[in-house]
């Protein structure tokens, strides 16, 4: 059994003149949000082995709210997950399957596609939660009978999706 953890970076900030998306910080409410996350994953022992996290500023700074929380051995960053769609988000997952549990810090939509894609089904609580989308600091907590080598579409299980203040 396997486990891939999909978060979407926390709320950013609008960009300053002259500053690139890639660039955009946190907003107060999303360095709040990335932080209860932390907390509520530490609570519940939602625990990465390995994250792969999107260097734009935003992902890197919910990444740094949600570790203080958690014990983690293993952090990539990369530029590949601001740039590249949800077929390269899928090439992250298998190329990373040595570890039982990943975790994947990055955008919209791509985050999104990927989750309803892998894991149309699940807990009716967790289902639920998603229908409407999937929110800034939104958390998927998604399932796998194999090895993350094999994940296709249809083959995990929606086990919790958390959202941030539920």
């Amino acid at each position: 059994m396997s486990r891939l953890l999909l978060l979407r970076h926390a709320r950013a900030a609008w960009a300053e003149p002259g500053m690139r998306d890639f660039d955009r910080p946190l907003d107060v409410t999303g360095r709040a949000d990335a932080d209860a996350m932390g907390a509520v994953m530490a609570k519940d022992r939602v625990l990465p082995q390995r994250v792969i996290c999107s260097s734009a500023r935003r992902a890197r700074e919910t990444w740094d709210a949600v570790v203080r929380h958690l014990p983690v051995a293993d952090v990539i960053v990369t530029d590949q997950l601001y740039i590249t769609d949800a077929t390269g988000y899928l090439n992250f997952i298998r190329d990373n399957a040595e570890v039982d549990s990943l975790m994947i810090v990055g955008h919209n939509p791509m985050i999104e596609d990927v989750c309803f894609a892998l894991a149309p089904d699940g807990k009716d609580d967790a289902t639920g939660a998603r229908s409407s989308g999937f929110p800034a600091c939104g958390l998927a907590v998604i399932d796998f009978r194999g090895n993350l080598a094999d994940v296709a579409p249809s083959t995990g299980f929606l086990e919790a999706f958390y959202t941030p203040g539920g």
